[in-house]
């Protein structure tokens, strides 16, 4: 049987028809007239000017029928008259909304007082098959609107100007970062080895090379190859990969940034990421003020840097270096925590923040020095024995970014890349590997390095109030329709 869509879809093919049959190319390679936009129209009273865009109300009145037209910049009235138009007036019985238009006319006030185009000529310069929904009804299911998102961004100006500030993001991050000193960089998707991060990887087969290769999770290594290289500032912006669970912050595919600086340490890497986020508020925003969630959070102040362990004993009077493993195992259990990456200590520490204190942080924060064993490129601690130099920085209960001091001992490195093959794991296949060709790298001599991984997907998430990484990812990630 058929259906409602079905119907009008056949009523459009034969104004397909009917427009081929009257010699009207309905899909044109352009506008024939140089053309401005609408929002230029609207400021171009008594100008005889053109513009194009997609038709979006169609009302008829006799020898009169109006029209609404779309474009990027705005929405403008079009007026067509059969006096002026004569023969050519039939053909817009032809026309739908969705198609694409162009048009030549002088702008005027109706008595209404509203800005109008009299069209004087139109091209037709692309036919819609389809109706679109209208904008009351819209796209009512959350998955219609992730696979339809050309007609989500059509509908709801909201949703294109998150991804407008999502480009903004990136646009700035890169400014910001190049007026620093650095140099931007791309390195390989495909590895001869995963590594760089904790994360289970895709496998792919180069039929080129008979070899399997991994897509990567990190752009780490071969960015800390390019400072051996000689290269003191380097970043890059580009996707990661890694073959893990879906949720409202985790996505298989997503966009990763990473910079890493020679001669500084990770309180080096603060200053400038805290320079960052204020840079990219004052350029998206003009104000240091952002809404997360119901919090209003002023990220001008100086971003305090707090020890995990003094935020331990602050929240939940957990003195956890004094504490044995068993001690902790049991506050996890008591606390339903899950134990899932195995029973070393720094990662029951780890776990027992994750899960109990982060989504407190609500105001700017840098938690800073992490066990060592969730942390396997970091620099050891210079007064702290078992812990490293690392921070994540914390904003609305939401973790923004990670960073720290990095290990440049080659030796050292090789020890944490062995121990974490052979820790007892239950996600044996998330552990760092023994890279052989990076290790040679370290032994040319590295310089001190501090680094950073900052997710842009998330970091789009908190400049727009969204807490779905869904709805700043333009085509998530999702099971194939069946």
């Amino acid at each position: 049987m058929a259906t409602r869509l079905d119907e009008i879809r056949k009523l459009r093919l034969a104004k397909l028809d009917k427009l081929k049959a009257l010699d009207i190319n309905p899909f044109p390679t352009g506008f024939s007239i140089a053309k401005i936009n609408i929002a230029q129209a609207l400021n171009s009273l008594d100008e005889e000017i053109s513009v194009a865009g997609r038709i979006w109300k169609l009302r008829e009145h006799g020898n009169v029928i109006f029209m609404d037209l779309r474009d990027e910049s705005g929405q403008i009235q079009l007026l067509f008259q059969k006096k002026v138009l004569v023969d050519k007036f039939k053909i817009l019985k032809l026309l739908d909304m969705g198609d694409f238009l162009g048009v030549k006319g002088k702008v005027v006030k109706t008595q209404a007082g509203e800005i109008t185009i009299d069209v004087n000529y139109f091209e037709i310069l692309g036919k819609s098959l389809r109706p679109i929904p209208d904008d009351w009804s819209g796209l009512k299911d959350t998955e219609e609107r992730y696979r339809k998102r050309y007609l989500d961004l059509l509908l709801d100006p909201e949703i294109k100007n998150k991804f407008k500030i999502r480009s903004s993001v990136l646009r700035e991050t890169r400014n910001y970062l190049n007026s620093q000193g650095f140099v931007e960089v791309e390195t390989p998707i495909f590895h001869p080895l995963y590594g760089g991060a904790n994360a289970k990887p895709f496998t792919s087969h180069m039929n080129a090379l008979d070899t399997d290769f991994y897509l990567r999770i990190a752009f780490e290594l071969y960015l800390k190859r390019l400072v051996v290289g000689g290269y003191e500032k380097v970043y890059e912006i580009g996707r990661d990969f890694r073959n893990e669970g879906i949720d409202h912050s985790h996505s298989p595919e997503f966009t990763m940034m990473e910079w890493y600086e020679s001669y500084t340490d990770y309180h080096g890497v603060m200053d400038r990421t805290e320079g960052l986020i204020k840079h990219l508020a004052q350029k998206i925003y003009g104000k240091a003020q952002m809404q997360v969630d119901e919090h209003k959070i002023d990220i001008s102040k100086k971003w305090p840097r707090v020890c995990m362990t003094d935020l331990l004993i602050e929240r939940l009077k957990l003195d956890v270096e004094n504490l044995s493993i068993d001690e902790l195992i049991n506050y996890s259990k008591e606390n339903k925590i899950d134990i899932v990456k195995g029973v070393s200590k720094g990662q029951l520490i780890f776990d027992i923040f994750d899960k109990k204190i982060s989504k407190t942080l609500i105001e700017p924060i840098f938690v800073i020095d992490y066990p060592q064993e969730v942390s396997p490129l970091s620099k050891p601690h210079r007064s702290k024995p078992g812990w490293v130099e690392r921070f994540e920085g914390y904003i609305g209960g939401r973790e923004i970014c990670d960073g720290w001091s990095e290990l440049t001992d080659p030796l050292v490195q090789r020890e944490r890349f062995e121990m974490d093959t052979r820790a007892a794991r239950s996600d044996k296949d998330e552990a760092q590997q023994v890279d052989e060709d990076f290790l040679e790298a370290m032994e040319y001599g590295m310089p001190p390095i501090g680094g950073i991984g900052i997710g842009m997907d998330r970091l789009t998430m908190f400049f727009t109030n969204t807490w779905s990484i869904k709805e700043v990812i333009l085509f998530p990630t999702l099971r194939p329709e069946r």
